[in-house]
């Protein structure tokens, strides 16, 4: 069982104006990322526009990104897709490519919704692989809801290790963390909350402008520090609150770019912030962008 405590930062895919991707930037960022600390970064992620990838590109993305990682923190991939022989086929090939994890959406859009069919779904893929598969509870996006009843069944199977939570909930999260296995915070806005509650560690997409800060916060808190990791958090909280509420990937990059990570540029059909969302997403980044100077 990969070992996915701290901080595994939702990988941004920097583009080229022309919305092509930019592998040379690819590989500058996971250096960077790995210097700041991080314990793992999830490739393919939605912070980096997985919908909007091709399964070719994201094959290029693992083999490049796996390679150049090379065992410096843990590799995630996201391997979702609405058909479930191409879920497999993605989630093995990025096993075959050194992948540590899998991340996967339940079958979004008109797929099944209730608990049999998401079992089923999981067990399918379950069955195809040899490393731990990462469930996924996103629910604004996908209209389902992973109920903690149905994740403690998912904990039967061999490689359903962990569970990545975006919903923002922080009753449904302490459920998942009262069933067992190994939680994973995705919502930017509760990330020390969760953490301080037990989850071993999150995925996090705001990490890909902070993630010197996102990497701090995670160790105050596995050594008790929560006064530290508070006052460090306040510091954060304008920009993640911000980027929760607005147009999520684009405010993230404008900030990493801000930051002087990645390119800043998205893929359409997403469309990059206007000069008002720029001006609002820096006033959001002051103190951090105050302590960079």
């Amino acid at each position: 069982m990969a070992n996915l405590a701290g901080i595994n930062l939702a990988l941004q895919t920097p583009f080229n104006e022309d919305g092509s991707v930019n592998y040379e930037a690819w590989e500058q960022l996971i250096d960077q990322y790995i210097d700041a600390g991080v314990q793992g970064l999830v490739l393919g992620s939605g912070t980096g526009q997985h919908p909007y990838l091709t399964e070719k590109e994201c094959d290029e993305l693992f083999r490049i990104g796996i390679r150049k990682i090379g065992g410096r923190c843990n590799a995630v991939c996201q391997s979702s897709a609405l058909n479930i022989d191409e879920v497999i086929r993605r989630s093995k090939r990025a096993e075959e490519l050194g992948a540590n994890a899998l991340m996967v959406l339940p079958p979004y859009l008109e797929g099944p919704s209730d608990n049999d069919g998401l079992f089923d779904f999981y067990r399918d893929i379950d069955g195809q692989v040899g490393i731990d598969i990462v469930g996924y509870n996103i629910p604004q996006a996908t209209g389902i809801s992973v109920s903690p009843e149905l994740y403690l069944r998912l904990n039967e199977l061999k490689n359903f290790n962990y569970i990545k939570d975006s919903a923002g909930d922080l009753t449904t999260h302490q459920r998942y963390l009262q069933v067992g296995g190994q939680v994973l915070n995705g919502c930017d806005t509760t990330t020390p909350f969760a953490l301080m509650a037990g989850a071993v560690g999150a995925i996090w997409g705001g990490a890909n402008f902070a993630p010197v800060e996102a990497v701090a916060i995670y160790g105050h808190i596995a050594e008790g520090r929560h006064a530290e990791a508070l006052t460090l958090w306040k510091r954060l909280l304008p920009a993640m609150l911000h980027i929760w509420t607005h147009d999520y990937v684009p405010c993230v990059l404008a900030a990493a770019h801000l930051r002087g990570f990645g390119t800043g540029n998205v893929r359409r059909p997403l469309r990059p912030l206007d000069q008002a969302g720029k001006n609002e997403i820096r006033l959001a980044l002051g103190p951090l962008l105050e302590g960079d100077r």
